[in-house]
């Protein structure tokens, strides 16, 4: 059964070794920022579904700080081929899903004054994203982390175009 891309993600984090789920979802914002990253729930969702599948094993370790048991996930040889397989198929086409794009592209049927708010609120986000991205594939690139600066460079890239369409929309 083919993998979606939250347990391809799982799985592929999990080549950098061993991690419980709160780790998984720390790494996935820091590695996949310009995707958006993946949220607990998702990856909670997702685990026991990949352990009863064979694809990682599961480790009960209970933290002697006092703290509630965490479960540390490592990767199996099936898990390794799996992901292999997935990251190597092509991909689906992909999509850019907007809040602003879709509602400015009904303005025709806001009145200036409400594009004119939902364009600068979304100006002030793209433009925070921005400098947020611009830093992070700063610091990557000084940590020797390349393939992961690459996808912030995407997200920089992604910000500088929504501004530049923003900039565009008609008053």
């Amino acid at each position: 059964m083919p993998l979606n891309a939250t347990s391809a993600v799982i799985l592929g984090l999990l080549h950098d070794g061993a991690a419980t789920g709160g780790d998984i979802v720390a790494a996935a914002e820091r590695r996949l920022v310009a995707q958006g990253g993946v949220t607990r729930s998702q990856v909670f969702r997702e685990l026991p579904d990949l352990a009863r599948d064979g694809l990682v094993l599961a480790d009960p370790d209970n933290d002697a700080a006092g703290r509630r048991p965490s479960q540390a996930y490592q990767l199996t040889s099936a898990g390794r081929a799996a992901f292999a397989q997935w990251v190597t198929a092509p991909a689906a086409p992909d999509t850019v899903r907007s809040g602003a794009v879709l509602r400015l592209g009904f303005g025709a049927h806001l009145g200036a004054a409400k594009r004119r708010h939902v364009v600068a609120a979304a100006l002030v986000a793209h433009e925070l994203a921005l400098a947020e991205h611009e830093q992070r594939a700063k610091d990557l690139r000084g940590e020797g982390d390349e393939f992961t600066a690459c996808a912030a460079d995407f997200a920089v890239a992604y910000e500088r175009a929504m501004l530049s369409w923003l900039h565009s929309v008609p008053a």
